[in-house]
This record gives C-alpha cells, structure tokens and sequence, in this order.
C-alpha cells in the first residue's frame, strides 16, 4: 500500500489473552500481515522495544495533536473505578488514569477498535458486583454507553468496532483492521452491538462436527462424550454469532471440536448468564436457551421426531468418548 496507517494497542483491565491469541496468526503471519496492510505499529506494551519516558512521549504526543494516530485498539475493560475517577486503574509511569487516556487518544484516532469482549461490552472484568466499575468502550452489557458515550463516532465516520470475543480470533482482527486500512468498512458492516458482520453474521453451530448428533438430538452426557452438547452440557452454539467451527483456530481447532461447549463468548453479559456454564437451564426438559429463530413447538415437536428417528450407530456413539460403531458401508447398485 501507499499510505502506511499508525496504530496503538493499549491493554487495559484484561487478561491479555487477546494479544496471545493475536500473536498466534498464521498464512501470514501477524507481521506479514502488518507489512502487507500498511500498518505502523507505533506501540504495543507486548510488542515495542520503547518502554517508560519513550513511549508516554508518544502517547502525549498523540493526545495533544501533535502526531497522527489512524487506529486505536484496546484490549481489556476500561476500569471507572471508583466513583467513575478511574483511579483504581493509573497508565504506569503517571498519575493519570487510563481512562483519561482512553478517552483523549479516542478523541485524535480515525478508527477506534474494542479487541476483545472485556473492551467491547465489559466482558470477565464487569463479571459479578462488578466494583470496579467495569465496563467495554461504547457499551456496558447490553447497554449503549460505555466509557465513550452512546454517540461516539470516530474521525473515520465508524462509531467503536468492537472485534469481540473470548479472547478473539487472530483472523477477525486481521481481517477488521485489513477493512479499516483499505477504507472500505461502513457502519451498516456493524451488527447490533458492533461487530463486524464478516463474522458476527454467522452461528457457531455453522460447520460444528457435532451436526449429526445435533439433528438427531444424540446428546453428550459428560465431556468427554462425542454427542451434542446443548441438551446437557450448555453448549450455546445455536445462539452464538461467530464463524469458529467453519474458521477454526490455527487450522482446526474450536471449541466444540475440542469437546468444550460454547458459551458464547462474543456476546455482552456472557460472564453473568445466570448458572453454571456446564450445565443447561431447561423447564419440563425443554432447554430455555433454543436455537436462535426457532419457536419453541417448533423444538419440541423436531426433537421429538428426531430422538424417534436416532439411527443406533448415532446413539451408541452420543455417549462414547471416539467412534464406537462406524457408519455402514453402502455399496452403488449395479
């Protein structure tokens, strides 16, 4: 590209997992990728050899104008605490809390990016009582506002692309900042709660491997089971709007593939959802979390003529941990 784009990462209340799994990218690699987009990286905490005076003088620079910043990323929870004084959380090396920050480098970037669920909604971080005052960068929970306001809008004409997820996938970041660079991502690219929909359009259950016991409603009964995981076990997949089983991680993993359910991590209140992950809240047997669109008759009259029709090879193998009785050969008539 022409035109090289400045960007900072900022971590905020977080984890970090997000620029683990960033750093994971593969076929290019997150470097290659930078290069080929134009992207200069002017700090990451992970990633810049400045550190301390050297880079609060870039940070100061950009808050005051002085030095153009094309993206702003921020991984983690902006922290308020407390009594909205984001005192609880100070930038190290000042006195300045880093919502300050936030909210200064918000006002000078073109583009804003949550990378995360923490950054977007308030995510792990605003899970339980939530005392310090946790919460994601234009939303909390469910809620438009957040640290930067119901009507924030970037220089760029976006209001925060919020690439979430727990942590996200290296390839949605990628692929968000790949839009924003190239110029070509619009608000109506957003969903509801500001995700790209690249992504966010999809379902987890989309390419899961665990389709055919799905159908036939052949549940798992413990973890290790090779069934489906929603009629026990909490799998959200039918609700989740991400593409992880039909963009696996690193070529092939997901979570459901690695026989952990989904619980549905790019959505806000995620943390909080009211019992145990593991387990599936369910009235008269009928699971309350059903497949996303789909009437609750509906689901009960398929899952009855589904558990009806279950093949034996299907039920035998719901409650095994690997391929008890294979599908039969089938030979083409001659």
């Amino acid at each position: 590209m022409s035109t090289r784009q400045t960007m900072v990462w900022l971590q905020s209340g977080g984890c970090g997992g997000c620029t683990m799994s960033l750093l994971c990218a593969e076929a290019p690699t997150l470097f290659e990728h930078f290069d080929t987009f134009g992207i200069d990286v002017l700090w990451h905490p992970a990633l810049s050899r400045e550190t301390g005076v050297e880079s609060l003088a870039l940070l100061r620079e950009i808050a005051e104008g002085k030095r153009a910043l094309d993206i702003l990323c921020l991984e983690g929870s902006v922290i308020r605490g407390p009594n909205g004084t984001g005192g609880f959380h100070r930038l190290a090396g000042t006195t300045e809390p880093m919502l300050d920050w936030v909210l200064r480098l918000a006002q000078q970037a073109k583009h804003v990016v949550a990378v995360g669920s923490c950054a977007a909604f308030g995510g792990i971080t605003a899970a339980g009582e939530n005392i310090t005052e946790a919460c994601g960068l234009q939303f909390e929970g469910t809620q438009k506002g957040g640290a930067l306001g119901r009507d924030f809008v970037a220089r760029g004409g976006l209001p925060v692309v919020n690439v979430a997820g727990c942590p996200t996938h290296p390839d949605w970041v990628r692929e968000t900042l790949a839009l924003l660079t190239l110029g070509v991502m619009e608000p109506a690219d957003l969903d509801a709660f500001g995700r790209p929909r690249f992504y966010a359009d999809k379902l987890v259950h989309h390419g899961c491997s665990r389709n055919e016991y799905y159908e036939y409603k052949a549940s798992a009964e413990k973890l290790s089971d090779m069934g489906c995981m929603m009629e026990h076990l909490g799998c959200i997949g039918t609700q989740a709007h991400a593409d992880c089983n039909t963009r696996p991680w690193n070529g092939h993993g997901s979570c459901t593939n690695g026989g952990y359910s989904c619980i549905n991590c790019t959505a806000p209140e995620f943390e909080d959802p009211g019992h145990a992950f593991l387990t599936t809240p369910n009235i008269a047997g009928i699971p309350i979390g059903l497949p996303t669109d789909m009437p609750k008759a509906w689901f009960v009259a398929l899952a009855s003529l589904a558990k009806a029709a279950t093949p034996p090879r299907v039920k035998q193998n719901a409650t095994a941990d690997r391929i008890v009785t294979p599908p039969a050969q089938k030979f083409p008539r001659r």
